[in-house]
């Protein structure tokens, strides 16, 4: 088993100083207090639900990001099997706090409960195995912890990655990375997204991987066909017939340099912006800088304004319809927020250079859907020739549309073998 193992000296190191490091933050940072706090009374809750949990399929993601990838799979694998109780985890706070409202408690409902992952120890792995007695499992994008998937290989439940990305530089393919090479072979398929990642495995002897692409993209598919409309973004759109800008999930780095360009230019469009952070600070920043007069999503109450603050969250992926084009902010700190979104919708899609560990940004750039930008006079230029040259502009519109419709099907992949795997 793998509490028999010898210990992985140097994931054990990585595991415990990150774990670490979260308690000692915890003392002044509201996000490691917040993942510290969350996983107090975890075991309780978990056993107080073992008996509607027992056999069930269990998602894990790190964080929102991932379960949006997940969740097309779950859906289906619940319209086959709808009598599945589902145990939802993250790992994230953030993630968390978003979805726990999931749950219904009910192993009809889409998800019954939704937890904190414990923290990775060989104790705590097969507890957890034993307390839920999972029928599979699903790890979403780039999720491995050792003892979980050790412990669930030991049980032999099922074990499935969805959408998997991998990269040259990672520890899987690295000389120290025995540790991480023997997760891989925990999972009873890995399915990713891409040929490089299909590859990679192959070189160091992975065998049960199938190239089926990227559940996002089945994600805001679905967002597109239900066409959910937002009357206060309509409203906003529909006062002027200038171009309207819309900046998805910013941060203040691309708040500074949207800004900066928006004075470049001779015609500037309005702005429709949602702050990855819906915090009084970062609101109150924005609606001082941004161009005047700037309402606000929650009491725009018809107002006229050439900028629209969202100060709500949850409605992002459907106010991209509204825009003409996209600024999709991260790409100054630690990665791009989600490009498709508004891809589906037709919308070209700029973002800033940090952009590589996505493969959509590279693909959106070489289909003529995606600009990187990497300064304010980039982006002053990016903007100018989309807005001053309509050819331009709708080529762009159409290339973004198409990147993404031409890449749906991950979902029925993916499922289907669960689904199979669950008889």
């Amino acid at each position: 088993t793998a509490s028999s193992e010898p210990m992985p000296v140097l994931y054990a190191i990585a595991v415990g100083v990150c774990h670490a490091a979260a308690r000692v933050a915890a003392l002044w940072n509201r996000k490691a207090r917040a993942w510290v706090q969350g996983r107090k009374g975890l075991w309780q809750r978990l056993e107080a639900r073992q008996a509607e949990l027992q056999g069930c399929l269990w998602l894990h993601a790190a964080s929102v990001g991932e379960f949006e990838q997940g969740l097309p799979v779950l859906e289906a694998i619940k319209a086959a099997r709808p009598e599945l109780p589902v145990l939802l985890t993250f790992y994230s706070p953030s993630g968390y706090e978003a979805r726990k409202g999931l749950a219904t408690g009910r192993p009809d409902g889409l998800v019954t409960h939704v937890e904190y992952l414990p923290p990775d120890s060989a104790a705590n792995a097969h507890r957890l195995v034993a307390l839920l007695r999972p029928r599979a499992v699903l790890w979403v994008k780039y999720e491995f912890w050792y003892h979980h998937l050790h412990a669930l290989k030991a049980a032999q439940v099922p074990t499935f990655l969805v959408s998997g990305i991998f990269r040259p530089s990672q520890p899987f393919f690295r000389w120290f990375g025995g540790a991480w090479r023997s997760m891989l072979g925990c999972f009873a398929h890995l399915f990713v997204q891409n040929e490089a990642s299909r590859d990679l495995l192959s070189g160091i002897g992975v065998r049960e991987v199938t190239l089926s692409g990227d559940t996002r993209f089945d994600r805001v598919a679905g967002i597109l066909r239900a066409n959910e409309g937002l009357a206060v973004a309509k409203a906003f759109r529909s006062t002027t017939s200038a171009p309207v800008l819309i900046c998805g999930s910013t941060w203040p780095a691309d708040e500074r340099i949207i800004l900066e360009a928006l004075k470049r230019l001779k015609a500037p469009p309005r702005i429709m912006i949602a702050p990855h952070e819906v915090t009084e600070q970062q609101l109150s920043s924005i609606a001082a800088r941004f161009p005047p007069p700037v309402i606000t999503w929650s009491s725009s109450a018809g107002a006229r304004g050439n900028t629209l603050l969202m100060d709500v969250t949850g409605v992002l992926a459907r106010a991209y319809r509204y825009g003409d084009i996209a600024y999709i902010g991260g790409g100054f700190g630690d990665g791009i927020h989600s490009l498709l979104e508004a891809a589906v919708w037709g919308r070209p899609v700029i973002f800033g250079p940090k952009h590589t560990k996505f493969a959509e940004a590279q693909g959106l750039i070489d289909a003529g859907g995606g600009f990187v930008v990497r300064n304010a006079g980039d982006l002053r230029d990016v903007l100018a020739r989309l807005l001053d040259e309509p050819a331009v502009l709708a080529r762009s519109q159409e290339a973004a549309r198409r990147y993404v419709q031409e890449r749906v099907g991950a979902t029925a992949v993916i499922a289907g073998a669960v689904v199979n795997a669950l008889r």
